[in-house]
């Protein structure tokens, strides 16, 4: 062999193991491909980081609408808990009985002085009370004596799987509100 065929043959083989450790040294396929000069990122590589921001801010979102459900249905049930507390505060200042009203096919309750309040679309009512407070399948009343007593029964509120029931205790007329799961 001539000397330039012996250099032409060094160069290749130097060539080849160069690329050869520059493959071993690299661990993605995709990488090894690009020279060693270029950077940033590919495209498969942007598409997966932009899915994996877009799964988290879906997760975010669904939390913050159960949060915000909750919330509602709390919101709710706390402003009929001060409306029967109202009731009953103003038996005992009057010295009269009063009466809590409920109609369950409107969806509303209303205390005594006070305007009719209705409850969001997505949210229903059902009443326990005494049979003499009872006026139709639908509607029906608590009633505050003037002594703080009351007839006595539970206003459950729902919203989807979350129940709220308001009891009211008939020998007191104390409102108490807990949380039940279906």
């Amino acid at each position: 062999m001539s000397g330039q065929a012996v250099r032409r043959e060094r160069e290749e083989r130097g060539t080849h193991a160069s690329r050869a450790a520059f493959r071993r040294t690299c661990r993605s396929p995709i990488a090894a491909r690009r020279p060693p000069s270029a950077r940033g990122f590919t495209l498969i590589e942007l598409v997966s980081v932009l899915l994996l921001i877009a799964i988290a801010i879906g997760i975010v979102t669904m939390s913050f609408s159960r949060s915000f459900a909750g919330a509602r249905i709390q919101a709710a049930t706390r402003d009929l808990v001060a409306a029967l507390r109202y009731a009953r505060g103003q038996a005992i200042v009057t010295g009269k009985e009063t009466t809590f009203d409920l109609d369950l096919a409107a969806n509303s309750y209303k205390a005594p002085s006070k305007a009719v309040v209705q409850l969001p679309k997505n949210m229903h009512m059902t009443m326990y009370t005494a049979d003499q407070e009872i006026r139709s399948e639908t509607s029906g009343s608590i009633r505050f004596f003037p002594d703080g007593a009351s007839t006595g029964g539970h206003v459950s509120v729902f919203m989807g799987q979350i129940e709220w029931r308001i009891n009211v205790d008939w020998l007191t007329g104390v409102v108490t509100r807990e949380e039940l799961r279906k």
